[in-house]
């Protein structure tokens, strides 16, 4: 199966707020079409309550078989990566960054990692439009036919227990 592989960089905001139990919020807010020659955790930018660091490079795959993803991405409206950051003693750290609208959402079901849709630089949203251009092929959508009588007798006494049966 083809795939295709990029580096990007991503951009963490740290912030502090005022809650019980946790003295900061982590969120990605950024991707940089490609990954910077600077230190992963570099403070790149100060507000009067948050710092924003370049958190790190991570690899982007983009694989064949999922095109038609990319492409629901893609017209969205607001394409986007999603980021996933992992807890890591006293901050975090990159887990994850994937193009996949699906596979971004089943992450967010993951406790243990902050996932946030990202929005998409132009650079890259053009390098998945080629790669699907190149990939896609469409499928047609073929409803299964079920089958009238599938002849297996060894549920039929279970059947006539529950009383789903018809007695003959």
């Amino acid at each position: 199966m083809p795939k295709e592989s990029f580096s990007v960089g991503v951009l963490v905001k740290k912030r502090r707020i005022d809650h019980p139990w946790a003295d900061f919020s982590w969120q990605p807010v950024g991707i940089l079409p490609a990954a910077p020659d600077v230190a992963a955790w570099t403070v790149v930018a100060r507000e009067e309550d948050a710092e924003i660091f370049y958190a790190g490079a991570q690899d982007v795959t983009l694989y064949s078989g999922e095109t038609g993803h990319y492409r629901d991405n893609l017209v969205s409206g607001r394409p986007s990566l999603w980021v996933a950051l992992r807890s890591a003693g006293n901050g975090y750290a990159l887990s994850s960054v994937c193009a996949d609208p699906y596979e971004g959402e089943s992450q967010v079901q993951d406790p243990d990692l902050i996932v946030e849709a990202v929005p998409m630089p132009p650079e890259i949203a053009t390098r998945m439009q080629d790669f699907v251009a190149r990939f896609h092929v469409e499928q047609t959508f073929v409803k299964r036919k079920r089958k009238k009588d599938i002849g297996d007798t060894s549920l039929r006494p279970a059947a006539r227990v529950l009383g789903l049966e018809d007695e003959r």
